[in-house]
């Protein structure tokens, strides 16, 4: 079966939390999936996200050490603070920093980078139930002028962000949707 991780053009222009962290932004990518699960169903798969957690639900091998993203909820991953960091590889003590969410609706992530108190990018997770059971899940990363993926030369940056991101939020998002689907009918 095909799932489309495409955003509407409704949720690739409208304001999303933790939009305003990063401006201006050089780069801005969303996605978007219809899971069949309430936000409250889903939410706890986003608590528990990263390295050496529950994993990112993308390709394991590259970024979960080759550790299988979980299959569960692990409900001792399930307790978030603003300022805590989701590593990005396992037994790594960098990674995304929880910059803000609310339970059942938003988790915004960030790459904070040293000696800055504007972000480098930001990643942000929206649920929106749109009818009973129905639930779309829109993630948006946007990443501030001067950021450098992996060092990258200015002029391949955004081109080769994107695409990399493109491709690992894709998995990401096919992922989870499995999983919590997955739960939901068992």
């Amino acid at each position: 079966m095909f799932r489309s991780t495409r955003a509407t053009r409704k949720e690739r222009t409208r304001w999303l939390p933790g939009d305003g962290l990063v401006l201006p932004s050089a780069g801005v990518m969303t996605q978007a999936i219809t899971i069949h699960a309430t936000a409250r169903q889903i939410w706890p798969w986003l608590a528990q996200m990263g390295a050496g957690r529950a994993g990112w639900y993308s390709y394991d091998l590259i970024d979960n050490g080759g550790a299988k993203s979980a299959h569960d909820v692990l409900p001792a991953l399930q307790q978030l603070k603003v300022g805590m960091v989701m590593p990005w590889l396992p037994n790594s003590h960098e990674g995304f920093t929880v910059l803000g969410f609310h339970p059942e609706h938003h988790l915004v992530l960030g790459w904070e980078t040293p000696g800055s108190e504007i972000p480098a990018m930001s990643w942000s997770f929206l649920l929106e139930e749109r009818s009973p059971g129905v639930t779309r899940l829109i993630v948006r990363t946007r990443g501030r002028k001067g950021y450098r993926f992996f060092g990258l030369p200015q002029s391949l940056n955004t081109a080769a962000a994107k695409v990399v991101h493109f491709v690992m939020q894709q998995k990401q998002l096919l992922g989870l949707a499995r999983r919590v689907e997955t739960r939901v009918r068992t």
